[in-house]
C-alpha cells in the first residue's frame, strides 16, 4: 500500500502546489484526475523521490520513502509527462543502457530483459529503429518499457495518453490494465475518460487539494437523478439555465449541449445519466468557489 499523509509543498517563490494531501492507494490502477496546474506533476515527482515536500509523509509497504528513498528506487517505475530520449539510439540499445543504469549488470540477463520488455510493449519488431523517430504512441510505450525495468512494485505514469490517437490510446489502456494486476499503478491525467475506463479507485486534485476521492460509482451516487440535459440550435442558447447549476456547455455536431444539476426537472431539460465528467466539473467548480472564499 502507498500511504500519503498530510503532504504539502510550497515552492521557493511562494507558490503552493500541494495542500494537506491524504491518500491510501492499494494494488491496481488508481486515477489521479485534475486540470493542468492542479499539482499533479509535483505530486508525481515527490512520489518518484525526485524532490522533497515541504511537509507530510509517504510510506510504501511500510517504508518511509522520504527518509529512505534508496529503498524505493529499485522498486519504482516512472514515466514522466515529458519523456526525453537520446536521438541517435535505437530502442534496443537505449533500453539496454537504461537497464545498466538500473543495476542489471549481467549481459545475458539484460538481453533477455530488453527483449521481453520490447515484446510486452509491442515494440520488438521496431527494436532497431531510433526512438526519436517513433510515433507519439510508440514513444509512450517505450517509456513504459523503461519504467518496467526491475519489475517495479510501484509504477507512476504522468499524462500517459495525452496526444495519442484513439487506436494507440486503446492499446495503451490495455497495457496499463495488464500492468495493474500485480502492482500499484498511479495514473495521473486530466482526461476524464482515462480514469472512467481504467480505474476502480480515484481522486480529484484541484488547487493542490484532494477535493473528491473514492470509487467512481460512489462519487456518482450523489448526482444520480439530478443531472439534466438540453440541446439548442441557437447561439446563444435560448434556454433558462438559472434553474440549477450548469455543469458543462459543449458543442457537438453543430448543436449546443447544456448539462445542469438540479433537484427537480428544469423546464426544457431532459433527464440524463450522471457521468464521471459531471462529477469532475462539479468538483472543480466547488474548488474554485472555496479558493475564492479563502482569498476574499
Amino acid at each position: 500500500m502507498l500511504l500519503i499523509q498530510n503532504l504539502s509543498h510550497t515552492y521557493s517563490g511562494g507558490v503552493t502546489a500541494l495542500q494537506q494531501v491524504n491518500l491510501e492507494i492499494e494494488n491496481g490502477l488508481f486515477g489521479l484526475l485534475g486540470p493542468n496546474g492542479a499539482g499533479k506533476s509535483t505530486l508525481m515527482r515527490i512520489l518518484a523521490t525526485l524532490q522533497q515536500p515541504t511537509a507530510g509523509s509517504i510510506r510504501f509497504h511500510g517504508v518511509d520513502i522520504l527518509r529512505r528513498p534508496q529503498e524505493l528506487r529499485p522498486r519504482l517505475g516512472y514515466l514522466p509527462q515529458d519523456f526525453g530520449v537520446y536521438p541517435r539510439e535505437t530502442a534496443a540499445r537505449l533500453l539496454n543502457h537504461l537497464a545498466v543504469l538500473k543495476g542489471v549488470v549481467n549481459r545475458k540477463q539484460r538481453r533477455r530483459l530488453v527483449d521481453d520488455l520490447l515484446v510486452e510493449t509491442n515494440l520488438y519488431e521496431h527494436r532497431h529503429r531510433r526512438v526519436a523517430a517513433f510515433s507519439g504512441g510508440m514513444r509512450r510505450r517505450f517509456g513504459i518499457a523503461q519504467a518496467l525495468i526491475g519489475d517495479p512494485d510501484l509504477l507512476i505514469v504522468d499524462e500517459p495518453t495525452a496526444g495519442l490517437d484513439p487506436a494507440e490510446r486503446r492499446r495503451f489502456h490495455d497495457l496499463l490494465v495488464e500492468l495493474g494486476q500485480h502492482r500499484v499503478v498511479l495514473l495521473s491525467t486530466h482526461i476524464v475518460s482515462d480514469v472512467a475506463d481504467l480505474c476502480s479507485k480515484m481522486a480529484i486534485l484541484a488547487h493542490g487539494r484532494i477535493v473528491a476521492k473514492g470509487a467512481p460509482d460512489s462519487l456518482l451516487e450523489p448526482l444520480r437523478g439530478r443531472v439534466w440535459q438540453a440541446v439548442s440550435d441557437d447561439n446563444p442558447p435560448a434556454i433558462d439555465v438559472d434553474q440549477g447549476r450548469v455543469l458543462t456547455r459543449r458543442l457537438s455536431g453543430g448543436r449546443r449541449f447544456i448539462r445542469l444539476l438540479a433537484d427537480s426537472p428544469p423546464a426544457h431539460f431532459q433527464a440524463s445519466e450522471a457521468t464521471l465528467e459531471d462529477v469532475y466539473f462539479l468538483a472543480l467548480q466547488e474548488s474554485r468557489q472555496d479558493a475564492a472564499a479563502v482569498t476574499a
